[in-house]
């Protein structure tokens, strides 16, 4: 049995010591000042672009030029015409709210309501739910 005997301890003092400051704390404010007070030499440099956005700025022309160019209309796809028509339909052939078509196939009613708007993008996942809960066929030819 190890440890077994009289108990003795160290009562030698331990001693703790900061770590000296590394660079970002020698360019702080205090740091700085403190340095000044005592006299010490204290060297600055000044960047060259410092206090401007040049550099960020600077490659915006070309980009500028080609967004001002484009022509193309990019525009998300919005739920066809027949389709809200025929989930409103069947929606009110089963006799059923929005909220309630929403809380069948566990969406929002807003989700609902944005499908017969015709303002959501489509999503056939949802569709699918949609012609499960409501038991007609949305995609495809009929």
């Amino acid at each position: 049995m190890a440890g077994v005997g009289p108990i003795s301890q160290d009562w030698e003092p331990v001693v703790i010591r900061k770590k000296a400051p590394n660079a970002a704390a020698k360019k702080d404010e205090k740091a700085v000042n403190a340095a000044r007070r005592a006299g010490a030499e204290i060297e600055t440099v000044r960047k060259a672009n410092a206090g401007t956005n040049r550099a960020a700025s600077s490659s915006t022309t070309l980009n500028t030029r080609k967004l001002d160019e484009e022509t193309e209309n990019l525009a998300h796809d919005r739920v066809p015409t027949e389709l809200k028509k025929a989930i409103m339909q069947a929606r009110m052939d089963k006799k059923l709210t929005q909220s309630q078509l929403a809380q069948l196939v566990n969406e929002k009613p807003q989700i609902i309501q944005e499908y017969e708007s015709g303002k959501a993008i489509p999503n056939q996942q949802l569709i699918v739910k949609l012609e499960r809960a409501l038991g007609v066929k949305l995609r495809g030819k009929k």
